[in-house]
């Protein structure tokens, strides 16, 4: 499902635009519709972050862009709470914008996509807060290019070291 949005969105929003759509995941919005943040770069190789609205006229699927920024303005990007498996966080631009993804797991791609085209194209001092390091960097011994199945991965290998530990006594 995902892809075929993608492709959507690709095709009858930025292309148009002249840009080229890197990620984007769905984020809750009290509206009806559906709502994505997307990261794309445009041709002059400038990294956008965009806010999308998509919705539904008879049987057309329509986008609208309802906020934009330049990566270049983004001062932090805030995870909220490294410790525990939430999908909210906060964008500081000027202002702070607080938003809820659909998933953890699409929290993480997000900040893993905009980790990574900011060493690409501005190599500039961006924070990443409040994220567990593991999963955003791609030094890590984790690092896959299926990042969502890397974050259950991860987390069904902390499970099953806690389930053994429970299970088997340890020695004194």
């Amino acid at each position: 499902m995902s892809s075929l949005v993608k492709e959507d969105l690709e095709k009858k929003l930025f292309k148009p635009l002249s840009q080229h759509l890197y990620e984007f995941i769905e984020i809750e919005f009290p509206a009806q519709d559906r709502y994505y943040l997307c990261v794309s770069v445009t041709k002059r190789e400038e990294v956008k972050i965009i806010i999308v609205k998509h919705y539904r006229i008879g049987l057309d699927e329509k986008y609208e862009v309802t906020k934009k920024w330049s990566l270049n303005d983004l001062e932090m990007i805030d995870g909220k709470e490294a410790d525990t498996d939430n999908p909210f966080f906060d964008l500081h631009f000027k202002k702070v914008y607080r938003l809820e993804a659909y998933s953890c797991a699409s929290k993480y791609s997000f900040a893993r996509t905009v980790n990574k085209l900011n060493h690409a194209y501005l190599k500039k001092d961006l924070q990443i807060v409040n994220f567990d390091t593991t999963y955003i960097n791609d030094d890590s011994i984790w690092s896959s290019n299926n990042k969502d199945c890397l974050v259950l991965m991860r987390i069904c290998f902390y499970a099953f070291n806690l389930l053994c530990l429970s299970l088997c006594p340890l020695p004194l």
